[in-house]
């Protein structure tokens, strides 16, 4: 019951955050616990697998924000996102 208490409490600051520092949050989270239970040093898999969950969660956080934006480019090259056209 600690142990549920405390992932809540550090879990639960995150709700503020956008879906890329979510998604690193909660990936770093989960690599580490999958890295520390699949690996022979706990410590090593521990860190191992956060980076790499990290890195996993903000990238699929990061293209939950951009939904239903398109990117667009004028004659000169730049580049803007705004919204997409509807039915697109």
């Amino acid at each position: 019951m600690k142990k549920l208490i405390m992932v809540a409490m550090l879990i639960a600051p995150v709700a503020a955050c956008t879906p890329t520092q979510q998604g690193a949050v909660i990936g770093g989270a989960g690599g580490a616990a999958v890295g520390a239970a699949v690996a022979g040093n706990d410590v090593e898999g521990a860190v191992i697998g956060g980076a790499v969950g990290a890195v996993a969660g903000a990238l699929i956080g990061r293209s939950a924000e951009n939904r239903n934006n398109c990117i667009y480019r004028d004659r000169y090259g730049r580049e803007y996102v705004d919204r997409c056209p509807s039915g697109y």
